[in-house]
């Protein structure tokens, strides 16, 4: 049963499903709760004043009479929308498509519906487009997957007068809060664990440059290398794919003297794995390899693979718990950058080096 409201000061009650006016199904939720009909009102618009055990029983009232809300409606009568707006890329790399799912499941979990924005691009007007387009949907704050600069640059110059949170790429020191998972740490994880495996030196099959989370991966490798007085290899250059990881693994396997290699993402990693294989060099008898992210067939790759672990989900709740205290708490809110300490995974795909 769909509830419908008459437009605001009209005087008359919308009829719902059935042809029954609005206030008599809500009067029926409200008979059947034992309460008012103020206070099922109060229910259907969050008001704190309720207690817990009333707001369950008028909610199981509402589903016992499958009485569903309208919601715009109620963003009428409210002018809150409780949707929250995200801009996302279209792209089906491991993370960003994490970070949406996640996005979305915090934000359902804490009473609020997504409006998704996609780009097919990371520059500067697309994002501004997106930007308008969420604002024109009447969202409350929005969230950026913000792994280029040019998304950065685009929150900081959009005209929509909105609380944002971005989410991914380096340390931007923009005026809103940023959620990120430190990827500089991650690296040097990766690269100090092989390093103590008796390896002298590691390779990096590197990601795509204009990435901050790649360089951050980037430089973690290289000052943990420099840091150790390791010797410090020379790069290709790569992007987030299989391909790009195998084709970076076919130069790396024909070097007799490589013997560990730390990779930018697990995908890269499945690619250098192939390359390795092929040219009949065995993981990890003769070389070391760990990847980044753990997507979840990382486990099933062969071997299976050492990863560094990024949690999505725990990015995901950080992010709409601080955009929602900002909407909450306008004036009392500084700017944050929360960054999450990523974890290394040990698998089969390293081992201690003999030779």
């Amino acid at each position: 049963m769909v509830a419908q409201k008459s437009p605001p000061g009209d005087g008359r009650s919308a009829p719902g499903a059935g042809g029954r006016p609005r206030d008599t199904v809500m009067h029926d939720v409200a008979r059947l709760a034992g309460v008012s009909h103020q206070t099922v009102s109060r229910v259907l618009n969050d008001h704190p004043n309720v207690r817990a055990e009333t707001r369950q029983r008028v909610l199981d009232a509402m589903h016992s009479l499958n009485y569903r809300p309208n919601l715009a409606a109620r963003t009428l009568a409210t002018r809150q929308s409780r949707t929250l707006g995200l801009i996302a890329f279209e792209t089906d790399l491991f993370g960003p498509a994490s970070m949406l799912y996640g996005v979305e499941t915090a934000a359902r979990d804490a009473g609020y519906l997504v409006s998704i924005a996609t780009v097919r691009d990371l520059e500067r007007r697309p994002v501004l487009d997106a930007l308008d387009r969420l604002a024109q949907h009447a969202v409350e704050g929005i969230i950026a997957i913000a792994p280029k600069i040019a998304v950065v640059n685009a929150l900081m110059q959009a005209r929509v007068n909105l609380p944002c949170v971005a989410v991914g790429g380096g340390q931007h020191g923009e005026p809103f809060p940023t959620v990120r998972v430190d990827n500089t740490i991650g690296a040097r994880l990766a690269t100090q664990h092989l390093l103590d495996l008796g390896h002298a030196t590691v390779h990096h099959a590197a990601g795509p440059a204009d990435w901050p989370e790649a360089q951050a991966r980037l430089d973690g490798w290289r000052t943990t290398l420099s840091a150790a007085g390791a010797r410090v290899p020379s790069l290709l250059p790569g992007a987030w794919d299989a391909a790009s990881g195998y084709a970076q693994g076919r130069t790396l396997a024909a070097d007799p003297s490589v013997t560990a290699i730390f990779c930018a993402n697990d995908r890269i990693a499945l690619g250098v794995l192939r390359a390795l294989h092929e040219a009949g060099r065995s993981v990890p008898g003769d070389v070391s390899v760990v990847g980044f992210d753990d997507m979840p067939d990382a486990e099933y790759f062969l071997p299976p693979l050492s990863t560094v672990r990024q949690d999505f989900g725990e990015l995901a709740r950080h992010s709409v718990g601080m955009l929602l205290d900002r909407l909450h708490h306008p004036l009392d809110m500084p700017t944050d950058d929360v960054v999450i300490t990523p974890k290394l995974i040990l698998r089969a795909s390293t081992a201690v080096r003999t030779a």
